[in-house]
Parts: C-alpha cells; sequence; structure tokens
C-alpha cells in the first residue's frame, strides 16, 4: 500500500499543491506514495490545477492503518481524526512545529518561509529531483498565494528565488499577472454560502486548552464584501463558535490595501481584541443561552498573515 502525502484540513493552494509536488519528490527518491487532500479544492486552486493541467489529489477522510507523510501542517488539530492510527514518516511545514507525534523516527524538514512548496523546491535541488513545467507553474502559484504576491512579512528571499527558478521551468515570464489571475479566482464569491466562506481556508488551534477556530479569505477588495453579507459572515460565526470553539474568527484580507477586517464570535472579545491590537468599531451582540456571546468586526492595518500576525500574539494572549 502507498504511502500518503497529505495536506491539512480545509486545504489550500499550498496544501494541495504540496501534496502533489512532494509525491513526486519522494517518488523521484524511489519512495512508494500518493497524493491525498482532506477536502476539494478551493476556488484558486482549482484554477492553478486547471491553468497547469494538474488533477487534484484524491480526498481521504479516514487513514487508521496507513502510513503518512505530511505537508503544510504539524498539528493534530489540521489532522484526520484517527490520526493517532496512523504511521508518520515525515513532514514538510512552514509553519510553527505542531503537536503530532510518531512511535519512530521522522524525516522532518521545517523552515520558517512563507511557503510549504519553497522547502519542497529545495529537496527537490537537493536530491536532483527534476520537475516537469506544469508542476513548476502549480508550485509558483502557490508561492504567489501564501506569500500575497511577496508582499507578506512572512516572504523571505528563499520564497522570491524559489518562485523565479520555479517560473523560468515553468515558462512564467509575469508572475504579477499570473498572481492577479489567481487572486481575482479566489475572490469569486459566487454560489458559496457564508459557511462556504468561512471554511474556505479555517485552521483550529488548542490555545492553552481552549480551541480557536481562525479562518481567511484573502480578496482583491474588500468591496466585495457587502455590509449583507458582513451580517451573515458574522451570524454564521455564532453558530461555529457554537460547535464547541472558544472564539471563531475570520480575517478578511484586503490584498490590494494590505490589512485586514477582523470578524469575530467569543466567549473573551477583549482578550482577542487585546492581542491583535485591535480597536473595536462595530459590536453586535447575541442571545447565547446562558454565557452571551458577542461579535465583533474591526479593521487591522497591514495585517496580511494570519500564521504570523495574528496566531502567535493569540497563543500568547491566552498562555497569560
Amino acid at each position: 500500500m502507498s504511502a500518503l502525502v497529505l495536506g491539512h484540513k480545509n486545504p489550500d493552494t499550498d496544501s494541495i499543491v504540496a501534496a502533489l509536488a512532494a509525491t513526486n519528490l519522494y517518488r523521484g527518491r524511489g519512495i512508494d506514495v500518493k497524493a491525498a487532500a482532506q477536502g476539494t479544492p478551493a476556488p484558486e486552486t482549482a484554477f492553478v490545477l486547471e491553468r497547469f493541467q494538474l488533477t487534484a489529489p484524491e480526498v481521504v477522510t479516514s487513514v487508521a492503518g496507513q502510513e503518512l507523510y505530511l505537508v503544510d501542517y504539524s498539528d493534530l488539530a489540521q489532522a484526520p481524526a484517527d490520526f493517532k492510527e496512523a504511521k508518520l514518516l515525515g513532514i514538510i511545514d512552514h509553519h510553527k512545529l505542531g503537536d503530532v507525534t510518531s512511535d519512530s523516527p521522522v524525516e522532518c524538514y521545517i523552515q520558517p518561509v512563507g511557503c510549504s512548496n519553497t522547502i519542497i523546491k529545495t529537496l527537490h535541488d537537493y536530491y536532483g529531483v527534476k520537475i516537469d513545467a506544469n508542476l513548476a507553474g502549480a508550485m509558483l502559484c502557490a508561492i504567489l498565494s501564501d506569500t500575497v504576491l511577496f508582499k507578506s512579512p512572512t516572504c523571505t528571499e528563499q520564497d522570491k528565488k524559489a518562485a523565479e527558478d520555479l517560473a523560468k521551468i515553468a515558462g512564467v515570464t509575469d508572475l504579477q499577472a499570473l498572481g492577479m489571475e489567481m487572486f481575482k479566482a479566489k475572490s469569486n464569491l459566487a454560489g458559496a454560502t457564508p459557511r462556504d466562506l468561512i471554511f474556505r481556508d479555517f485552521k483550529d488551534f488548542d490555545m492553552s486548552g481552549h480551541k480557536i477556530g481562525i479562518g481567511q479569505l484573502e480578496l482583491v477588495s474588500l468591496d466585495l464584501v457587502t455590509p449583507e453579507l458582513k451580517a451573515q459572515l458574522l451570524d454564521e460565526l455564532v453558530k461555529v463558535k457554537a460547535e464547541g470553539r472558544h472564539s471563531a474568527l475570520l480575517v478578511l484580507t484586503d490584498i490590494m490595501e494590505e490589512g485586514s477586517e477582523l470578524l469575530m464570535c467569543s466567549d473573551d472579545v477583549d482578550k482577542v481584541a487585546g492581542a491583535l491590537n485591535a480597536k473595536l468599531s462595530v459590536n453586535m451582540n447575541y442571545d447565547g443561552g446562558p454565557v452571551a456571546k458577542l461579535s465583533v468586526r474591526t479593521w487591522l492595518p497591514g495585517v496580511m498573515s494570519r500564521k504570523k500576525q495574528v496566531v502567535p500574539f493569540l497563543e500568547q494572549a491566552f498562555k497569560a
């Protein structure tokens, strides 16, 4: 049975493409693997796969008895429910080290760069494994997506170099134009329910025993989110929070304005707002039964990265 190369829940472009790219890497080293995903591609990812004529990985919901290589995460909250019944063989990631464990040594590559595909490109070079033009194009798109066209504070010179090398392999000459095509696809809200939008790129985190869910929706303009839709998103966040979370957040990122609007429902709005240095602008109260829940929205100038500008500050606040 082939080992699975598996990205995180609610997969984004980096997660899906990393599974495909890491599969190419491992196979080039003689390791029997196949790409898998914990969900279907979001609009941006679907655009990338179609643009570069690639097939989405097989969707997998159970991994009991399987051997696994993880890409783009190492947190149990982002793994399948039966992860502990699988055997972990390796990790490639660009986030903080999570809480997955193994019963034997694993091959682990974790680097502080803007995208998992940057690391995978470096590993292809190290092991001398070839990347074809279509895969290179998709890997380039993953880097452009995760670094928000190199605007994100997570972006490094290593990301830019990997993107440059991949663009040459793929025959892409205008990275900005390709990036804007991707972000226009990502900004397509047609037919999506408020819940779809919240969970398009959503991750749960265990912060000192508190379950904090954070979604991020990157758009070419926040004008695409009407006041009616914002109200619907806040309504839905109340429901998302009620599913066993201390807080449910949605970071609406304006790619061109380089900032984000924060929508949230939390048991402790002041703690969350204080952690992010956010000035509360609009309050909406909901009757949550025994405990009143408060939903808010506020603007966060310069905030582009959930990984670097949201999660670490919240984790520090919940440790206090």
